[in-house]
């Protein structure tokens, strides 16, 4: 991955807005409708297009937008998630949504995730997030969510080849010499329905084993590689009771084992560790802190790590790098832009931000970044914004460090 050498470089979190017209492909086709060959046409088109405005944006490590996961409505919380659905063997929807799952308590000695309906932010605000006009939203309700029933294998072969030809053609033709590419982590891709693996660790790691294949084709294709794992932090808010900080830290450490393990012989250098507390729009009263997560997020076999640190619930934890030391080869991707708003950051906002960071990892180690993806979050408009406000924002920095 590129250094900042002589200036602060930009990137993002993953997920960008979708045009009209390709929600509605992707909505036809989702329903079975689609011309096959027609779709992929589009989508060429689209990822070609979203590359090309992340360059005239000022984005210098621009993605693929997340347009090969499907999008079939313009508020979505989940694409980044429910795309491996279609790409792995032996699940099966049985009927229940992701909402509709039984509630599971955690006892002494035994921490479990209770349901997505049973979150502890979700319950204190219910009637909030019961009020649709509220602006509390975690996007339309999915109701085809699967379980496991058997063992679990990949295969999206095809599926990550298109992704990995398209994004390489764009890149080409927008002279780009490194992007990046989105995968999700075995931990929150094991939060479905289990009804083969014996226990839950043994279903991640069963995930990341499937997911290997997926985040492997990425690295060999030249790409840089991001892991997207929001159940790494997002998951203290779904075990009830509260754990200790100390009782999360151990149920998570086996998650990034087995993530570890996923990314095993892989080179460090040419993969980004996505960490989030979820992205919708809420109190997030809930989220576990920085200072408790941050090291066991370094503890994942990453060259660099992207976290939320543009919003007003966590932007104050740049001070955990006060006295965390970030390995000499690492690099950081804060948030310097956040989708938990439709307000549009000022570029001296953004530039203090990073200078923030800078001073305390080294200006060469930070790559100006979003809170987490801008893609069915915000308006489109305002997304497109964001990421030039980020583009000002880091050459006002640029010229304040270097």
């Amino acid at each position: 991955m590129r250094k900042s050498s002589d200036r602060i470089l930009t990137s993002h979190a993953g997920s960008l807005p979708r045009s009209d017209d390709l929600i509605a492909a992707n909505a036809e086709r989702e329903a079975g409708k689609a011309d096959e060959a027609t779709f992929q046409r589009k989508l060429t088109g689209a990822v070609a297009d979203v590359v090309r405005r992340q360059v005239e944006a000022g984005i210098a490590v621009p993605g693929d937008g997340e347009y090969g996961k499907s999008m079939g409505h313009k508020i979505n919380y989940r694409a980044w998630w429910s795309y491996s659905f279609s790409r792995l063997a032996n699940l099966q929807v049985k009927g229940l949504g992701l909402y509709d799952m039984p509630a599971r308590r955690s006892t002494p000695g035994n921490t479990v995730l209770s349901s997505f309906a049973d979150r502890r932010d979700r319950q204190r605000f219910a009637t909030a997030y019961g009020d649709p006009d509220s602006g509390v939203s975690t996007g339309p309700r999915a109701h085809d969510w699967p379980f496991c029933v058997g063992p679990i294998s990949y295969t999206g072969h095809a599926a990550i080849a298109a992704d990995i030809a398209n994004f390489k053609a764009a890149l080409a033709a927008s002279g780009v010499s490194e992007g990046f590419m989105t995968s999700i982590g075995p931990a929150s891709c094991a939060r479905i329905g289990n009804e083969h693996y014996k226990s839950d660790d043994e279903f991640v790691f069963a995930c990341a084993d499937a997911m290997r294949e997926e985040y492997k084709a990425i690295v060999d294709a030249g790409l840089v590689l991001q892991i997207d794992d929001p159940a790494i932090a997002e998951n203290f808010d779904q075990i009830n009771p509260e754990p200790t900080a100390e009782e999360y830290r151990r149920f998570t450490m086996p998650k990034i084992e087995a993530l570890n393990h996923a990314l095993k012989g892989l080179p460090q250098d040419r993969i980004r560790f996505h960490l989030c507390w979820g992205s919708w729009h809420g109190p997030h009263t809930t989220d576990i802190p920085m200072r408790e997560i941050v090291a066991p997020m370094l503890a994942i076999n990453a060259g660099a790590y992207s976290f939320e640190a543009g919003n007003v619930r966590h932007e104050h934890e740049w001070s955990v790098w006060q006295d965390t030391r970030l390995p000499d080869d690492k690099l950081i991707l804060p948030g310097v832009v956040s989708h938990a708003t439709n307000v549009v950051e000022h570029p001296e906002l953004v530039a203090e931000r990073i200078g923030r960071f800078a001073r305390l990892v080294g200006r060469e180690r930070v790559i100006a970044s979003t809170d987490c993806g801008l893609g069915g979050r915000v308006h489109r408009d305002i997304a497109w914004a964001k990421l030039e406000t980020l583009a000002q924002g880091a050459a006002i920095a640029s010229r304040q460090l270097f």
